[in-house]
């Protein structure tokens, strides 16, 4: 009887080990997505409209940008679309802002590239220097970089990769020093970084890659450097 009890109170030890061990990996697996960032609501929508102004007043800094007819365009009947294959990174900027908080999203189209097929979105851009998050049909990846006299990665999530010759969209939230991420409405990065306060926004290509963008939308909060 006495090697009876032992036994069962081993067994009763086992248990609790057990379960104790079961919740400790709950956490990890059971994490919960981060609560989504929002700029304020009264803040106004500014869509681009590459139909009746096309991209005058913007700053091309590297790339070859045009407006073009797409049929099947998401929004209008015409699309930016840059065609350089040379450069390293290739960045147009809109005109508007500064801003310090934005929430900016649009709509890209990896046409083609051997190197390389992305589409990405530039933020608080000054002097030369600039967020980027950006989608690549050639890579299971979507990345946050920043950009100051070299490209420097911040975050990453795997994701399946966007094809090619079809629409996308990417989205950007930044407020302060917390920014995230969305690719095709999904919420996938979440980081902080604080060295760039403010800027303009633009849009961004690298390499060989051919990419259509359209159906731009910025939400921002004026302020910061010109």
């Amino acid at each position: 009887m006495h090697r009876l009890n032992l036994s069962r109170r081993g067994l009763f030890r086992v248990a609790v080990a057990a379960l104790g061990a079961y919740g400790m990996s709950r956490p990890a697996s059971a994490a919960a997505a981060p609560a989504e960032i929002k700029v304020p609501e009264n803040i106004p929508t500014n869509r681009i409209d590459f139909d009746s102004k096309g991209i005058e007043g913007w700053t091309t800094v590297d790339g070859q940008w045009v407006v073009e007819d797409m049929p099947g365009s998401p929004v209008g009947k015409r699309v930016l679309v840059q065609r350089a294959t040379r450069n390293q990174f290739n960045v147009i900027v809109a005109p508007a802002g500064p801003f310090t908080d934005v929430d900016v999203s649009v709509k890209f189209d990896p046409l083609s590239g051997k190197e390389d097929a992305s589409g990405g979105i530039v933020f608080r851009f000054n002097d030369g220097k600039y967020y980027v998050v950006r989608a690549n049909a050639l890579e299971g990846n979507f990345r946050l970089y920043y950009y100051d006299r070299g490209r420097r990665e911040l975050a990453s999530a795997s994701v399946k990769a966007p094809a090619l010759a079809q629409w996308h969209m990417i989205r950007v939230v930044a407020l302060g020093d917390h920014i995230q991420g969305w690719l095709d409405g999904a919420l996938l990065l979440d980081h902080r970084d604080s060295r760039f306060r403010s800027g303009r926004v633009g849009l961004w290509t690298k390499a060989d890659s051919i990419t259509a963008f359209n159906d731009l939308t910025i939400r921002g909060v004026p302020g910061g450097v010109s």
